[in-house]
């Protein structure tokens, strides 16, 4: 690849501006970035390749991009106790929707819990894992993916950066960006919780008067809620869902 399109340290470390992206681990290749996040590193470590072998997004699915085409990486956190830990998803994606809005000029809303869409097309996926003491805050942006090189799912919602507005863009100032707004994110989550981040968050919600089933039950999506839970009507009473298996008519 293009040195000018490395993830390498001698590429991103110079554009780290904040706390996060350090440690840096880079590997060409690995199996997934939240396998090299060891528990002895502190807050703030970032793991970082350019190819995943077995990349995973939420509920096991597969997450896919060839080398050198998308950002890959998983950042340590050590949150408070008493903290719930299944905001970060969101915190992840606020993050992530700030840097590909700043970077495409376009409006990026967030489908609950974790995906950031671009004019109903995927972007980019959040994947939160809770260790001791620890959460690894997995991230996956595609970028310079052609059309040809995206997952074909046979729902068409696959998407990245290039096949939005046909640029090719340098991953590594992304990446730096990306570090930059997940710290912001996350230091407003620390400071007030989903809350202090809910007017960049429930303007976005993808989801919201669209009809969803969620784990087979189908309703319609109100909103996120202040501790972003998913609010759906369902024969007429309305439930928070934390968690499940989701999918919406298209």
């Amino acid at each position: 690849m293009p040195e000018a399109d490395s993830l390498s340290p001698e590429a991103v470390e110079p554009l780290l501006q904040g706390r996060l992206g350090r440690p840096y681990l880079y590997r060409e290749r690995c199996e997934s970035t939240q396998l090299l996040l060891g528990d002895e590193l502190g807050e703030g470590a970032a793991a970082v390749c350019e190819e995943q072998t077995e990349g995973r997004g939420r509920l096991g699915r597969s997450w896919q991009a060839p080398a050198g085409t998308a950002v890959l990486c998983s950042v340590l956190l050590r949150p408070p106790e008493g903290r719930r830990l299944a905001e970060l998803s969101l915190v992840g994606g606020i993050a992530a929707a700030d840097t590909v809005e700043q970077a495409l000029g376009l409006a990026v809303q967030i489908k609950w819990p974790n995906d950031v869409m671009v004019n109903r097309c995927k972007v980019a996926g959040v994947l939160a894992e809770a260790r001791s003491g620890a959460v690894s805050l997995g991230i996956g942006l595609n970028v310079n993916q052609t059309r040809s090189e995206l997952p074909e799912d046979g729902s068409g919602e696959a998407g990245s950066l290039r096949t939005i507005d046909g640029v090719r863009r340098e991953r590594a100032a992304l990446l730096a960006e990306l570090l930059s707004a997940l710290e912001r994110a996350y230091d407003g989550w620390l400071t007030g919780g989903l809350g202090l981040l809910y007017d960049s968050l429930a303007p976005r919600d993808f989801l919201r008067g669209r009809r969803v089933a969620v784990d087979g039950a189908a309703g319609l999506a109100v909103g996120i809620d202040r501790s972003g839970r998913l609010e759906v009507e369902v024969g007429g009473e309305r439930r928070l869902v934390e968690s499940g298996r989701i999918t919406y008519e298209r």
